[in-house]
């Protein structure tokens, strides 16, 4: 290890799903509870941060959507969401190693200047990533096999990704899966961070936020029981590796 210890950046509003994640996330990256400052952004203004303070840094998913109207906003989302904006462009600035996850592929195209909408969005449940061609010398992804299994569910995809983003991984339904910008900043669509158990209790709290219909509830989590998503995990893996 560094010394620093590691930033991990979520907005879920419930208290048990925010606890699950931290968890979640060490136990993925086998860092102790001290290797990682757990910052909850729902919560309350988290500007400003020393970035240098850490060794990289997280960010998690959300039932937060960059691509709703600000009017269908709720004043913590637009809070979070004007924060990152801010934050990732100093991430990137500074290349200070940074990784986000679903909603913060979302965050970061919006900051950058990608583009973000509804045309590759994927129902909850797995979904065949392929490492591209630049992939296949990426730090991250390089190591990774050519064809995994992830788990996805997300309403927005950045159609278009920011100018001089790299795009490392791709799907068929969502061709942007991954991309990197600068040597160290990378961002997923899928969930590395999401283990079988966790990603089931995410489905059942999320049942009624029209990810998918309440009747497909048990057909989606018999899916997910049945997948290895064991190589997307090495995202994760790798990147506290790689930066620890």
């Amino acid at each position: 290890m560094s010394g620093r210890p590691f930033l991990l950046l979520t907005s879920r509003v419930d208290d048990a799903l925010a606890e699950q994640e931290r968890a979640a996330f060490l136990r993925l990256t086998g860092l102790g509870k001290d290797d990682v400052v757990h910052v909850r952004m729902e919560q309350g203004p988290f500007l400003p941060i020393d970035v240098t303070a850490y060794a990289g840094v997280v960010l998690g998913g959300s039932p937060f959507t960059v691509s709703e109207p600000d009017s269908a906003k709720s004043i913590a989302e637009r809070r979070v969401e004007d924060g990152l904006r801010v934050l990732v462009r100093e991430l990137v600035e500074r290349q200070v190693p940074y990784l986000g996850l679903c909603y913060g592929i979302g965050a970061t195209s919006l900051a950058l200047g990608g583009v973000v909408d509804r045309t590759y969005g994927e129902p909850v449940g797995t979904t065949t990533v392929r490492v591209t061609d630049a992939g296949r010398s990426d730090p991250l992804f390089g190591a990774l096999p050519d064809t995994f299994t992830a788990f996805v569910g997300h309403k927005e995809a950045a159609t278009e990704p920011p100018p001089g983003a790299v795009v490392v991984a791709t799907s068929d339904p969502c061709p942007v899966q991954a991309y990197r910008v600068g040597p160290c900043a990378w961002v997923t669509q899928f969930h590395p961070e999401l283990e079988e158990e966790t990603f089931v209790e995410r489905i059942r709290a999320y049942a009624d936020l029209g990810y998918f219909r309440p009747e497909e509830q048990d057909s989606i989590i018999e899916a997910v029981r049945s997948a290895d998503a064991s190589a997307a995990h090495d995202v994760l893996r790798r990147f506290v590796s790689e930066f620890g």
